[in-house]
């Protein structure tokens, strides 16, 4: 069972299983079916694989800020890279701090998860699409991926990059922006059917929906700004990061602040929160033969854990 540092208690999930420490700002986790867990460890620029008791194996050194990680249809390890942060390390949590002093730009890269081999699929500049944080992506049922980018704050200038979520394909013949101006977007991730695209948003905590027309396209005129709907917002002071969703289309958001996941119903209610204690809880991924297993990035402190959650979680196109 984790400690609570000062962050709320829940009702929810309460047992948790440590399943390594050490790991270095750790996001993106991926369930593999020999039932290890590849995830990125963004400070240090990372790929690394977690076996099942803890073991620790090095996939890839792509380096910049390895951020959002997915399994395509051809196998490979698809890779948000935000180009790097640089960090504050106190109290024993470390914290991302605006735009890295050797920022080596935003791109999405397609890794070997045998080999390690890293290619870099599209970089800021290609299709006249500027990527300066790409943060996490998803694959849909035709092969291509939507993807947020989250932008960098640039402290020294006093700038705040404005950014879109965008739509990709694997073979490297589209790159599009579809949704413009994004409010600094973080996780993302797909309805059962495929017909919703929900993207949450950082700094507002907003759970935004976006209704899917075609393969990477949305309705235009969905809300009344635009094409995406404010789905879901708490109170407090409190931000939104990476998200999942259940089977029964729930969606998991890691909520930083308040120390866990909010679960959100597609009408928008919150269903539960599910404490952990870190205030930097990042991310969530199911898996496991009834995919009611769950692993839990919390950054700030290093580690992923494991427990059993109450509905299975949505099984991933590829």
């Amino acid at each position: 069972m984790l400690a609570g540092r000062g962050c709320k208690e829940s009702d929810g999930v309460s047992d948790f299983t440590l399943v390594a420490d050490g790991l270095r700002f750790p996001e993106g986790p991926v369930w593999m079916p020999d039932g290890s867990i590849i995830l990125v460890e963004i400070e240090s620029g990372r790929i690394t694989r977690i076996a099942p008791d803890g073991r620790k194996q090095t996939v890839a050194e792509p380096g910049g800020g390895p951020n959002g990680l997915a399994i395509g249809p051809d196998g490979m390890l698809y890779c948000c890279n935000n180009g790097g942060f640089e960090y504050l390390e106190s109290n024993g949590y470390l914290a991302p701090h605006g735009i890295a002093k050797n920022y080596s730009g935003g791109r999405i890269e397609r890794i070997d998860p045998v080999s390690g081999k890293v290619e870099v699929l599209y970089k800021s500049g290609d299709f006249g699409c500027t990527l300066r944080g790409p943060n996490d992506i998803v694959f849909d049922s035709h092969g291509g991926f939507w993807f947020t980018d989250h932008g960098k704050i640039d402290y020294a200038r006093r700038a705040h990059d404005i950014v879109g979520i965008f739509y990709g394909k694997v073979d490297g013949s589209h790159l599009e922006e579809v949704i413009f101006p994004s409010n600094n977007p973080n996780g993302c991730g797909l309805s059962p059917d495929g017909t919703i695209l929900y993207a949450a948003e950082t700094y507002t905590c907003r759970l935004m929906r976006f209704n899917i027309t075609a393969p990477g396209k949305v309705s235009p005129d969905a809300g009344p700004g635009g094409p995406g709907i404010p789905l879901y917002r708490p109170a407090g002071y409190k931000f939104f990061d990476s998200l999942a969703v259940e089977a029964s289309g729930n969606v998991c958001v890691a909520t930083i602040g308040e120390c866990g996941i909010s679960v959100i119903s597609p009408a928008g209610e919150l269903v539960e929160f599910i404490a952990t204690d870190d205030i930097f809880t990042t991310n969530i991924c199911f898996g496991g033969a009834d995919m009611m297993d769950a692993w839990i990035t919390l950054s700030g402190t290093g580690r992923l854990v494991k427990t059993r959650w109450k509905r299975p979680g949505l099984r991933l196109e590829y």
